[in-house]
């Protein structure tokens, strides 16, 4: 080999540890003046500092490729997304909450980084809920033939929740390309590791896991580190299933700024990672084998505070958040119908069922987007189409590439569902969120973590996801299977919230919901399936906006207002009523609870003065309080007497059919509201 080419290795060599030395200085410069940003009250008042995590955070950025691969840290990862590319400005703009900042603009807690356009993911502060989002995202990088990984960074504790093993489970099963780096610093805030699992490592927990390479290296070594991920990401990408590697690190100081581990970790215990420093370990090793002298090592030093220093001047300058910018990005806009601005039709052909609705609206839009898929539980076996035969046929005409089982783990429908979103703007995701709607709360993290995806992301990241649910009682399923759950989520920004009744309103919905950006939960009234009272004909392209409420029965003397299982009930009195010449009865279907046609809402009380809010619904705690309030609120002058509320009793449903009976509302009772309300 000739002299030039020796040289050339050598250079490139040298080119390289000086560019991992620099960024380690500038990463850990930064950890250290984190701290006085709080003091100083300038911000960063969440500060998870990485000191002792150098090797491993490096190696993960330098082996993550921003044109393939996605990248998940977590909230100590500072070294590990500026060794993916994130500048030291970008750093401090993300820690003092500036609106510059790249991860969202100030809108999420300090030490969360990002840059969703480089595929570095705004994650949450729950902590390993992301691992899901990382198995989504694999799944589509799979579907669509992308030569890279997904890697996930987290704590070894946070490996103790649930759905990290539902993550590593379903990403086994279906051979994605994640990369689980576990950085193992022995405690969770003061937890030590042993009071979280019997396994001293705890990637060893998942040893018998299928589909699944297990590595181990020292975290604190920048060497091992990097041969470590290098070799695992070559692992899946010949393999084609997930790895975790297990990176023991040591952690220097206390786990946040809110924490004194000095409480827990006696002198002996803090000497010893303060001894094992990666950094201090690396210049060392720099030193003795003669790559840099000390007069080079210094001038790095130099460059990095300086590096540093620029920053956080040009930080400090940058402005702050607007107080009106609070309200921008709660949830995208969503789909305008043209054709049906109202969600209104003229009744002309054979009328359909509302199951015949659903499953006809799904496959319509399935062959307008080949970008559509459906996952949930019992969707897609031979023959069935979930519990109710909704997705009947969908498996069969688009194929098990687009429309696939789930394990029985709710939490991993809704997350995979937030992850797949990801890979592109243009998928839309529909997901049977759990066989009944009384099934979704073990769902209900992944859920609250999508709903504000897109304003924590400053509109970067819109999940356009389709959470549909079974939802009510009326079929004798008692507890769990013959609940509604729509008032415990309509406190919630940044989900749509329909709940159609009829087979028209349910088609148009589905279809609006689907082709929309941005998350919509579609409450399915199951006891109306094949109701042959709620059958209508069905345009094959119709669609029903959202905010918009439907008249159902006009009526000048009350108000009844109403969605889901209890308004073909109110239908059926407004009728009696009108054969009977007792009463003009109004009823008013809601259709849309979140955004809610408040403008429909207020015309009808204008117009009857009187009204009673119906639904299936607890009445103590339901959503009709919510109407309630409102008319109350902007349409007192109107009334003639009080809003009444009919729902369920405080109780749950009971299996007996008669204990059903007592619990639901129904048409005797509604009319004895409707009736002492006349009468007021």
């Amino acid at each position: 080999m000739s002299i030039e080419k020796i040289y050339s290795i050598r250079k490139t060599e040298k080119e390289i540890l000086a560019r991992w030395f620099k960024l380690m200085l500038v990463g850990r410069s930064i950890d250290d003046r984190a701290p006085n940003y709080l003091k100083q009250a300038i911000g960063w008042s969440y500060h998870a500092p990485y000191a002792g995590h150098d090797g491993i955070q490096l190696a993960i950025g330098q082996i993550f490729d921003r044109e393939n691969d996605h990248l998940f840290p977590y909230y100590r990862d500072m070294l590990t997304v500026h060794s993916a590319g994130l500048s030291a400005e970008e750093l401090i703009l993300n820690g003092i909450s500036k609106d510059a900042d790249v991860a969202g603009g100030g809108r999420h807690m300090s030490n969360h980084f990002a840059k969703p356009e480089w595929n570095i993911h705004n994650v949450s502060s729950c902590t390993g809920n992301h691992t899901l989002h990382a198995v989504g995202v694999a799944r589509a990088m799979k579907k669509y033939k992308v030569p890279g990984v997904a890697i996930s960074s987290q704590g070894e504790s946070s490996v103790s929740e649930g759905y990290v093993y539902e993550a590593i489970n379903g990403a086994t099963n279906e051979k994605l390309p994640v990369i689980f780096v576990f950085q193992d610093n022995g405690y969770g805030i003061s937890v030590p590791k042993a009071d979280q699992t019997a396994n001293r490592k705890v990637a060893n927990n998942f040893s018998g896991f299928k589909n699944l390479k297990i590595f181990h290296c020292n975290g604190k070594d920048v060497f091992d580190s990097m041969n470590t991920m290098a070799a695992a990401k070559a692992y899946v990408a010949e393999h084609e299933h997930p790895v975790i590697v297990q990176a023991n690190c040591v952690r220097i100081h206390s786990h946040s700024n809110s924490d004194r581990h000095d409480l827990y970790r006696d002198d002996y215990e803090l000497n010893y990672v303060t001894a094992y420093d990666p950094l201090a370990k690396f210049r060392r090793l720099l030193l003795r084998y003669e790559r840099f002298t000390e007069t080079e090592i210094e001038a790095f030093e130099n460059e990095a505070r300086e590096i540093v220093r620029a920053a956080h001047k040009r930080c400090l300058a940058a402005p702050d958040p607007s107080p009106e910018s609070v309200l921008d990005f709660v949830i995208p806009d969503p789909y305008v119908s043209e054709k049906y601005p109202e969600g209104l039709h003229h009744h002309t052909g054979e009328p359909k069922k509302l199951i015949e609705a659903l499953n006809e609206t799904l496959k319509a839009e399935f062959r307008h987007n080949p970008d559509t898929y459906i996952w949930g539980q019992d969707v897609a076996h031979k023959e069935k189409g979930g519990i109710f035969n909704v997705t009947k046929g969908l498996q069969q005409d688009f194929g098990r590439e687009r429309v696939f089982n789930a394990p029985i783990a709710e939490d991993f429908i809704m997350g995979t569902a937030n992850g797949m979103s990801r890979f592109s703007d243009k998928l839309r995701i529909v997901v049977e969120g759990a066989e009944f709607a009384d099934y979704f709360w073990p769902a209900m993290e992944q859920f609250v973590e999508t709903t504000h995806e897109y304003w924590r992301t400053k509109g970067q990241y819109a999940p356009n996801i389709t959470v549909r649910l079974a939802s009510g009682g009326y079929i004798g399923g008692g507890l769990y299977h013959s609940q509604t759950i729509e008032g415990s989520l309509t406190p919630l920004p940044g989900v749509r919230i329909v709940y159609p009744s009829y087979a028209d309103d349910a088609a148009g919905l589905l279809r609006t919901s689907i082709r929309s950006r941005g998350m919509t939960l579609f409450l399915e009234p199951k006891a109306l399936y094949n109701a042959p009272r709620v059958a209508t004909p069905v345009p094959e392209d119709f669609e029903v906006p959202f905010g918009k409420a439907r008249i159902r029965r006009e009526g000048h003397d009350l108000s009844l207002i109403t969605y889901g299982n209890t308004t073909p009930m109110c239908v059926e009195l407004a009728d009696q009523y009108h054969k009977a010449g007792k009463a003009s009865l109004e009823v008013l279907d809601l259709r849309s609870l979140s955004p809610l046609d408040t403008g429909a809402i207020l015309a009808s009380v204008q117009k009857t003065g009187k009204v009673v809010v119906v639904h299936e619904d607890k009445v103590f705690g339901g959503f009709g309080g919510e109407v309630a309030a409102l008319i109350s609120d902007l349409a007192f002058e109107f009334l003639d007497g009080p809003v009444k509320r009919v729902g369920s009793t405080f109780t749950p449903v009971g299996f007996n059919r008669i204990l059903e009976a007592a619990t639901l509302p129904n048409t005797d009772r509604i009319e004895k509201a409707v009736s002492e309300l006349l009468d007021y």
